[in-house]
């Protein structure tokens, strides 16, 4: 029998396939609904250190290559939702990953330290949201120095696992996984969305309220290809592989590149809630038909000379 079986920090799972942050709301019911219907593991819409109201609609539009998104982070505060990770994990059968956010740097700490009261298997910092900057300007991810430093506040908090989510819109994403490696980052969830526009010809304006958002989907998975393969060759963490995973053959693309999980958002929208165990059948065929035994056979492969 085929496995396909991972883990991340020695936290199993019983498939690869898990749901990305901010998908199908902020309740643990959500979270819970995902898991049962075949997330391997489930991550949080991203908490923070109080309520924040996010972007004015449009929000969220649909191109020819995915979608582009600018929601803008909205959430209660880590007071409010504290109580809702704590059902996800009594009641989740698979593991619920609590993502963090921060407008300064001491502030994802703060987070880091409450959101471990409710005990997750694991932290993703989410040092990289391409339309909610922090509160100096830009995204931590866009900075070694800057990303590196809030990973061993995060750290200096907490001694749950954690996961830093990295950016595409960088110059080395190689020097970044290093940098947040070195900081203590057990494992690095790669990429978050790529910064884009739509322009509506009828009105010349942009779609978006925010004007500019995050392109997800297709359009965004041979660029999380490339990172996942640049960072398997920098760093010796697990990596979680995310953009534009619809189908089986894109998680094994994600493997062989370096991923030993993989995260999905967008490919909710084209295929359903029911995508993680079609992904999950997918890749089991796959490796039976190449002759595999197992999901470790071929993560990394693409490196091998």
């Amino acid at each position: 029998m085929v496995s396909i079986e991972t883990s991340i920090c020695g936290v199993r799972l019983v498939n690869p396939t898990v749901l990305a942050s901010g998908i199908v709301g902020v309740s643990g019911a959500a979270l819970v609904f995902a898991a049962k219907n075949g997330a391997g593991a489930v991550v949080s819409k991203s908490i923070g250190p109080r309520e924040r109201e996010g972007h004015n609609n449009p929000v969220l539009v649909e191109f020819e290559g995915g979608f582009l998104n600018a929601v803008g982070l909205p959430n209660s505060g880590v007071e409010n939702t504290i109580d809702e990770i704590k059902f996800a994990i009594k009641h989740s059968a698979s593991p619920v990953i609590a993502s963090i956010f921060g407008g300064t740097k001491e502030e994802f700490g703060l987070v880091a330290e409450r959101i471990s009261e409710a005990k997750p298997p694991l932290i993703e910092v989410n040092l990289s949201c391409p339309n909610t900057a922090s509160d100096f300007g830009m995204p931590f991810a866009l900075s070694s120095k800057d990303a590196a430093e809030v990973i061993s506040i995060v750290k200096d908090n907490t001694k749950i696992p954690v996961i830093a989510k990295l950016a595409p819109n960088v110059p080395s994403i190689k020097e970044i996984a290093k940098a947040v490696a070195d900081a203590g980052a057990d494992a690095i969830s790669a990429i978050n969305t790529m910064p884009g526009m739509v322009i509506d010809i009828k009105t010349s304006k942009p779609v978006l309220h925010n004007k500019e958002g995050g392109v997800s989907g297709p359009a965004l998975k041979p660029i999380a290809m490339k990172c996942v393969y640049d960072i398997y060759e920098s760093v010796d963490i697990p990596i979680i592989g995310i953009g534009g995973v619809t189908y089986g053959k894109d998680a094994v693309e994600l493997a062989m590149a370096g991923a030993c999980a993989v995260q999905i958002g967008t490919g909710i929208y084209y295929r359903g809630i029911e995508i993680f165990k079609k992904v999950s059948e997918e890749i089991k065929e796959f490796l039976q038909e190449h002759g595999y035994d197992k999901l470790e056979d071929i993560i990394g492969i693409a490196h091998d000379e």
